[in-house]
C-alpha cells in the first residue's frame, strides 16, 4: 500500500505589475532536477518554516482574508500570518525582491530575528503581510511523492521596496525570472494548478475591487473538488 503523505503548509506569491501597457506577473522556471514540478514555470513560493511561525504573532493579514485562511485548517500548524510571511520570505529568497516598507524598529530587531529573516530586517524593512490578498488554495493530490497545502497570495509590485526589475539578488532557485503578460505566461510549460490560478488572477483583474470567494482545490476518495472558502 502506498503511503499517503500529509501535505506541508506552503505559500506562493503572485506578484503583479500594473505600471506597464498590460498587467504582468513574475514567474521563473524550476530546475530540471527539482524533486517537485521539475522544469515547470511557477510563481515564487515554498513551505512555511519555523522562522515564519516564530514571527507570526507579531504580524497580521488582511482582515477579510483572515477567516478564509483559518477555514478548514489548524491554526496551530500554520497561522494566517505565518502563511503570509512565508510568501514574502520565499519571494525575497528566490527573486531578491522585498515586499515591505521601511520601519524604524526593523533594523533593531535583526539580532533577535530568526536567521531566515535577518537579511530582510537588516535592510530596515517590515514585511507587508497585511497588503497581500488570499486568492487560491490547492492541496497536492494524494499519490504524489511530495505534497503541499498551498495558499496563493496576490500582491501589487508597488509593494516592492526598490526597483521591481532588479532581480540581481535572486538565489538562482528559479531561472529565467521574468515579468510576463498573462498570455505569455499561459504559453509556458505550467503546472495544471498554475493555469487555474492564472485564470483566477485574470478574473480579479477584470473586476477590481469586486467581492470574490477564494477557490479551494482538493481531493477526497479519488475525486477532485473545487470548493470556495
Amino acid at each position: 500500500m502506498t503511503e499517503i503523505l500529509i501535505p506541508r503548509h506552503a505559500a506562493t506569491l503572485v506578484l503583479i505589475r500594473r505600471d506597464l501597457s498590460e498587467p504582468r506577473v513574475l514567474m521563473g522556471q524550476r530546475g530540471a532536477g527539482a524533486a517537485f514540478m521539475p522544469s515547470k514555470f511557477v510563481f515564487p513560493g515554498g513551505a512555511v518554516d519555523d522562522a515564519d511561525r516564530a514571527l507570526a504573532p507579531r504580524f497580521a493579514v488582511n482582515e477579510e482574508d483572515a477567516p478564509r485562511l483559518r477555514s478548514r485548517a489548524a491554526e496551530a500548524e500554520a497561522s494566517p500570518a505565518a502563511l503570509a510571511l512565508a510568501a514574502v520570505r520565499e519571494t525575497w529568497e528566490e527573486t531578491g525582491l522585498a515586499l515591505g516598507a521601511p520601519h524604524p524598529a526593523a533594523e533593531a530587531e535583526t539580532e533577535g530575528a530568526p536567521e531566515d529573516w535577518r537579511g530582510f530586517f537588516a535592510a530596515g524593512l517590515r514585511p507587508a503581510t497585511e497588503r497581500l490578498r488570499f486568492i487560491f488554495r490547492a492541496i497536492t493530490p494524494p499519490a504524489r511523492t511530495r505534497r503541499f497545502d498551498a495558499r496563493f497570495f496576490l500582491a501589487d509590485s508597488a509593494l516592492v521596496h526598490g526597483d521591481p526589475d532588479d532581480l540581481s539578488r535572486a538565489s538562482g532557485e528559479l531561472s529565467h525570472l521574468s515579468w510576463l503578460t498573462l498570455g505569455e505566461a499561459r504559453a509556458l510549460d505550467l503546472p495544471f494548478i498554475t493555469e487555474v490560478v492564472l485564470a483566477e488572477v485574470e478574473a480579479r483583474l477584470r473586476e477590481p475591487g469586486a467581492a470574490r470567494p477564494t477557490p479551494f482545490f482538493h481531493h477526497d476518495e479519488g475525486r477532485s473538488f473545487l470548493d470556495h472558502l
